[in-house]
């Protein structure tokens, strides 16, 4: 691939209480083929077992690791991730939840991809019961055309499918001429310019609870008049299975957080009432702490 234009990038991570996943996740970003220039760990409340999971692997970690915590008062995860937005010191930011394992060119392949004016969205191969808990275990991560994954919708788990195969393939050739604008909004693997989000006023934190925290930021960056990009055949990443966080359908019209959602469609609306600016200034006088340092360094 030609060189990219981007000079610095951080890899943002979400995760709560599922340290086995996280460990899985940052290993894949210690192995990358572009290295990021910082990673960034938004945590939304997990156990002290998180941090001391980071503090070891951070001893080892190839680039700056650092852990955005808060505390556990519910799915607060549009707030933890604007404060790890604050964190950032690249011009551009890759996100990635803390069940996803990244194939080893996944941030070589965003920043191949990025453009002024753009944001990029990447998709997630589902790995099923069986191969989730193989890697789990130990096992390797593989990517390609057997790889032991969901296809096709919640009715069809379990069922052999050849339809969306395809899209385990890395192909970064295609992925350029594939490039488009169509596609489902995901948090889970997404890139932005930092300067896009500020402009936006990054996630809106009036929501609270699961759900639609990254369709309405869709929403107003594309009214900011910013072109989402859907990513094929690049920047692949498994998504490791496990029940949904949602204890009702995230789809109902009538949550609160979908209510905003709609209203900001409805509205236009380019800068959310609550976000990004209320931390900004929490990181410039008082940068996050690289995990590497030594722990005399931390206080």
């Amino acid at each position: 691939m030609p060189k990219s234009a981007v000079a610095s990038v951080t890899v943002m991570v979400s995760t709560y209480n599922w340290k086995e996943a996280l460990a899985l996740s940052l290993r894949s970003l210690a192995g990358q083929s572009r290295l990021p220039d910082e990673v960034i760990v938004a945590d939304d409340g997990s156990r002290e077992d998180t941090t001391e999971l980071l503090r070891e692997i951070a001893k080892t970690f190839p680039v700056p690791l650092k852990h955005v915590w808060q505390e556990d008062e519910g799915f607060r995860k549009a707030r933890i991730l604007n404060r790890a937005i604050a964190a950032a010191r690249s011009e551009y930011i890759i996100q990635l939840d803390g069940d996803m394992l990244a194939h080893p060119h996944f941030v070589e392949d965003h920043l191949s991809l990025a453009q002024r004016g753009r944001f990029l969205q990447g998709t997630r191969i589902r790995t099923t019961v069986a191969e989730t808990s193989r890697l789990l275990n130990g096992g390797k991560p593989q990517f390609g055309w057997f790889v032991d994954a969901y296809y096709r919708d919640e009715k069809d788990r379990g069922t052999w499918h050849f339809g969306r195969r395809h899209h385990t393939l890395r192909l970064p050739w295609l992925a350029k001429i594939k490039s488009r604008s169509t596609g489902h909004p995901m948090g889970c693997n997404v890139s932005f310019w930092r300067e896009d989000l500020v402009r936006v006023n990054g996630y809106d934190e009036r929501m609270h609870g699961y759900g639609s925290e990254d369709l309405e930021i869709d929403i107003r960056l594309r009214n900011a008049g910013l072109r989402r990009s859907q990513i094929k055949f690049a920047a692949l990443a498994l998504h490791l299975e496990h029940k949904s966080v949602s204890s009702q359908d995230p789809a109902d019209p009538e949550l609160p957080n979908n209510k905003l959602l709609f209203a900001s469609k409805e509205q236009h609306l380019v800068r959310s009432e609550l976000g990004l600016d209320a931390h900004l200034a929490d990181f410039v006088q008082s940068p996050a702490i690289d995990l590497r340092a030594p722990r005399s360094q931390h206080a």
